[in-house]
């Protein structure tokens, strides 16, 4: 019984060893995007062929089987969709419009809150946090510094929009690979956490607005709305709207490079080839996070095989007494594993076969649990001062932001965790007698 448990637990290093290089590699350069993450994790795979018991042959077949599970395979796919509809629209002009709609009729004791919304909106329709600090951030630094804001409230409300819109994004990595392993539909998703992260929006942007209204009134000119830029939203709209209302998201995802692809026909005189060529750069640009998740999943069944996931289970359950402490169990373990790799779609990668577990045991609604492990990691990537969120949003002000100052003026983050604390105690969180979830995962 002894041996069989000290395997079990040997079984878990070779997670540990990812966690390590890659953390290791980040302290030592300095930036912890220096290493690619799928070298991180070849060099735990390469440990757990020498430490799992096994012949080679068994060993290989389990982890490509790992690495051929139909949600693996399925969070692959939507991953090259979701970079090919992103990288579609925005080479048509889909960002520079929500902008110049959204921020360029604003006076100045209005930038925190409308450059709040506009990422939003922005990360919603994109799927990506990064992706929103990068288009927007040299626009806050500039609304700062022109209209005499203070610019670590800009900051923060432009780092607070992203993470809100990248938490609920239907496109978003950290929403794909929460739901796919939960095995739940990414619009029961979206509807359960926006149930305590648009309160939260809603409060912070109030907020913002009163902040603003301390800065001194600059003059400014308004600029008109051309009609042509503005339909070029149409494709993030209809992206939004079509996942709301329940199309599967492979359909909806089409739909929108389609569309984005005629947008670019008619306004930009893109050519077939011009098309294909930005829907394959789109492919290639979620290279990193296909290879991750892919590998990933062999290594997650390699552990699993040898006893590691089931050992780690008993640890986290004997902390846990009902449903509530599970889902506190299962953020807490999430957020933990964020700090480590400062990348939350890893750390939902690496918990997520843990806490399905965890979910099915406590008879927990697994959106609920995909709500969690988004959200907690979302928090959690959005408060490191060593994430790609808050070192590219440092960069671009050339490090006039200060990192307490931007922390304490970010108002959504810490409104979110409370909201989902709340939510936890007081939400319906446990599986009615028939429900949905269930009903999808049957299906599949």
């Amino acid at each position: 019984m002894t041996t069989q448990k000290s395997t079990s637990l040997r079984s878990l290093i070779p997670f540990l060893i990812f966690i390590l290089v890659f953390l290791g590699a980040g302290i030592y350069y300095n930036d912890f995007y220096a290493l690619p993450s799928p070298i991180a994790i070849v060099v735990g795979i390469i440990a757990a062929f020498i430490i799992i018991k096994g012949t080679i042959k068994e060993k290989t077949s389990t982890f490509l089987e790992g690495c051929g599970d139909r949600n693996i395979l399925t969070m692959c796919i939507i991953y090259i969709l979701a970079g090919a509809f992103a990288t579609v629209s925005k080479s048509i002009g889909s960002v520079d419009a929500i902008v110049n709609i959204g921020i360029n009729n604003l006076s100045p004791q209005y930038y925190p809150a409308g450059i709040f919304f506009v990422a939003s909106f922005l990360s919603i329709a994109s799927g990506t946090s990064v992706g929103t600090i990068v288009a927007l951030g040299p626009i806050a630094v500039g609304l700062s510094n022109a209209g005499g804001c203070d610019i670590n409230v800009v900051g923060a409300a432009l780092l607070g929009g992203a993470m809100f819109g990248d938490n609920l994004s239907i496109i978003s990595d950290t929403t794909i690979a929460a739901t796919q392993i939960l095995g739940c539909d990414m619009r029961d998703k979206f509807r359960n956490n926006i149930g305590f992260a648009l309160p939260a929006a809603i409060i912070a942007f109030f907020i913002y607005i009163y902040v603003g209204a301390g800065t001194n009134e600059v003059a400014h000119t308004a600029t008109p709305v051309n009609l042509s830029s503005a339909v070029l939203v149409i494709p993030y709209l209809a992206v939004i709207v079509l996942a709301f209302f329940g199309l599967d998201v492979f359909f909806v995802l089409i739909i929108g490079i389609v569309l984005s692809g005629i947008f670019g026909f008619i306004y930009h005189d893109f050519s077939f080839l011009d098309f294909g060529k930005k829907v394959y750069e789109g492919f290639t640009s979620m290279t990193e996070i296909f290879l991750l998740s892919l590998l990933t999943g062999g290594l997650a069944a390699m552990v699993e095989k040898a006893g590691g996931i089931d050992n780690l289970l008993k640890l986290i359950r004997s902390k846990i007494n009902g449903p509530k402490s599970a889902l506190l169990g299962i953020g807490t373990f999430v957020g933990v594993t964020d700090a480590a790799t400062a990348n939350n779609t890893i750390s939902i990668v690496i918990t997520g076969k843990v806490s399905k577990k965890i979910t099915e045991e406590y008879k927990i609604k697994p959106r609920v649990t995909a709500s969690i492990l988004d959200t907690f990691s979302c928090f959690v990537q959005g408060i490191i001062p060593y994430g790609a969120q808050i070192l590219i949003l440092t960069g671009y002000s050339k490090n006039t932001i200060s990192y307490p100052d931007l922390l304490k003026n970010s108002f959504y983050l810490f409104l979110l965790l409370i909201a989902v604390f709340i939510y936890i105690y007081v939400g319906n969180i446990k599986e009615d007698k028939v429900d949905t979830d269930n009903l999808n995962i049957a299906k599949n």
